[in-house]
């Protein structure tokens, strides 16, 4: 048996009408900083509604920021940070996708620590300062299946002057409570859905053949991959299926616990600088954009043999019998949620830049490339993004 550590400090409320049991909670304050984005569906669709009337029912104060942007920067963490403490906030609830519930745990860091938020930060041109103090608590209410950040302590932000997209966490920033209520996913667009999904999907699969997995993650990966695997096609095809949104919630979630006892390899490095570079670009679309390419570079070097062959049978096919088979069965779902075609080119990403986004993968991020369960060169990488170049 490998050897592991497993800490999972976060109480997690899942299940349809989750989000009608707030404020039955203990929470861990008087006062929150309600953090969602700067979009209009968390108001639109009602939610930031539900959960201040749950607030008030809790008799817990409430005031909302609500400028999070898709690709989280620096800037509004800062900004965040000084409104919860201007407004004696004693605890930070994100509502939203990962982009809001990542930023919430930076603004709850930020809330009671000084200075500024890269002192903390390593790799690329962060600090990496140990942390003083102890953040504010973390409560995370996600309205996507995504990141699984609800059930991990990760949270990625971009430092937007040096375009450095990084990720940072610790014990501390674990959520002290979520709610994964699938009813507050029936609304995300399909595109969305897919994007989301697979960004949840990859979360498994490399956390599964990181080198440092162990039994733990290997039995939360194979799940999560199962359970997006078969079910995101048909979220994508009807966002209103709600065994398939129950099923794709549950996947994230679980995807957000691999990540807690394994975790991301070099894939999310070289998808965090294309997004750090071009913000617009959805992080889940990266990462699709540069799978096929990315899996069969393992393939071909045979170290991984067995997990991709588990990995085929989780996502379906029951007879697998060689690495390639978990390639085809990825292709063939992206084909099935209608994504197997996004291009670099459409978010502005040029061939002969590609150099630039790998150098930055390995600035910033390079420890994820220490896990792969082969090396990869920066020549390894060059040739998966060329790869992958449309």
């Amino acid at each position: 048996m490998n050897q592991f550590n497993y800490y999972m400090p976060t109480r997690i409320l899942f299940g349809k009408g989750q989000l009608n049991n707030l404020h039955e909670q203990k929470l861990p304050g008087r006062k929150a900083l309600i953090v969602i984005s700067s979009g209009k569906s968390t108001r639109s669709n009602g939610y930031l509604e539900r959960v201040e009337k749950e607030l008030d029912k809790a008799n817990i104060e409430h005031i909302v920021f609500d400028k999070i942007l898709p690709n989280p920067i620096k800037s509004h963490v800062m900004e965040g940070a000084a409104c919860a403490r201007e407004n004696g906030c004693d605890f930070i609830l994100g509502l939203g996708g990962g982009s809001s519930i990542d930023s919430a745990k930076a603004i709850a860091v930020m809330a009671t620590n000084p200075g500024d938020y890269w002192d903390y930060i390593s790799g690329g041109t962060g600090k990496g300062q140990p942390v003083p103090n102890k953040p504010l608590p973390i409560v995370a209410i996600t309205t996507t299946a995504g990141t699984g950040t609800e059930a991990d302590p990760w949270t990625v932000t971009t430092k937007e002057e040096t375009m450095e997209k990084i990720g940072f966490g610790y014990d501390d920033t674990f959520p002290y409570l979520s709610i994964v209520d699938p009813d507050l996913m029936l609304t995300v667009p399909d595109d969305l859905t897919a994007y989301q999904g697979f960004d949840a999907l990859f979360h498994s699969t490399e956390g599964y053949i990181n080198r440092y997995a162990n039994e733990v993650s290997d039995m939360f990966a194979l799940k999560a991959i199962e359970l997006i695997g078969r079910n995101l096609a048909k979220a994508v095809k009807d966002g209103n299926d709600e065994d398939a949104r129950a099923k794709i919630a549950l996947g994230n979630t679980l995807a957000g616990i691999v990540e807690t006892t394994s975790g991301c390899t070099s894939e999310h490095s070289m998808e965090h600088a294309m997004s750090a570079y071009q913000p617009k670009l959805p992080h889940g679309a990266g990462l699709i954009m540069i799978s096929k390419a990315y899996y069969e570079h393992f393939v071909h070097s045979g170290a991984c043999d067995d997990k991709m062959i588990a990995m085929a049978k989780a996502m379906g096919k029951e007879n697998a019998a060689r690495p390639m088979d978990f390639v085809d069965a990825l292709t063939d779902l992206q084909r099935a949620c209608g994504v197997a075609d996004l291009k670099m080119s459409d978010y502005n990403i040029r061939r002969e830049e590609l150099p630039q986004y790998v150098a930055k993968a390995r600035d910033t991020m390079g420890g994820l490339f220490e896990v792969d369960p082969v090396d990869i060169s920066d020549a390894d990488a060059l040739k998966i993004m060329e790869a992958s170049f449309k």
